[in-house]
């Protein structure tokens, strides 16, 4: 593997996105998931962004950001996903800086996530990089973790 780039993506990206973002809800069992219309209206408008990590032409990771209605100020991290064979290598990380960088941008003053218990890895990996435990803030019949994070 080589170096991997992380950038926005775009409405010529919205295929390429919303394939990974389908294995994603395959590979963590997502109950509760956006039809193609809704991920469009969710990650491609203002306040949102969906950016995709490549090496090369393949596509080995993702996250998204979407403003969070009921909370002012406020944007959710969704969908953080990276391919079994491009972990282990800051993907992850990148991707994530990638979304503090945007919502700072866009004046966000805290971002929040939802997650469910059996995720270790992500609640640790989340928590390392400063995301702290809060109260329920969604609907979400699977998440059991919820955790947000103090923009500066």
């Amino acid at each position: 593997m080589g170096r991997v780039v992380i950038r926005r993506g775009e409405s010529d990206d919205f295929d390429a996105a919303w394939r990974i973002v389908s294995e994603y809800f395959d590979a963590v069992g997502v109950v509760a998931r956006e039809d193609r219309a809704e991920f469009l209206t969710n990650y491609f408008g203002a306040g949102s962004g969906f950016w995709l990590a490549r090496d090369g032409e393949e596509i080995v990771g993702c996250i998204g950001l979407r403003p969070l209605a009921a909370i002012p100020s406020a944007g959710e991290v969704k969908r953080l996903y990276v391919k079994p064979q491009a972990r282990r290598r800051g993907v992850a990380g990148h991707l994530l800086d990638a979304v503090h960088e945007y919502a700072r941008q866009v004046r966000y003053t805290t971002l929040y996530l939802d997650s469910k218990d059996d995720l270790t890895d992500a609640i640790r990996f989340y928590a390392k990089r400063g995301y702290r435990p809060c109260p329920r803030y969604n609907d979400n019949p699977q998440a059991t973790v919820f955790m947000s994070l103090a923009l500066q």
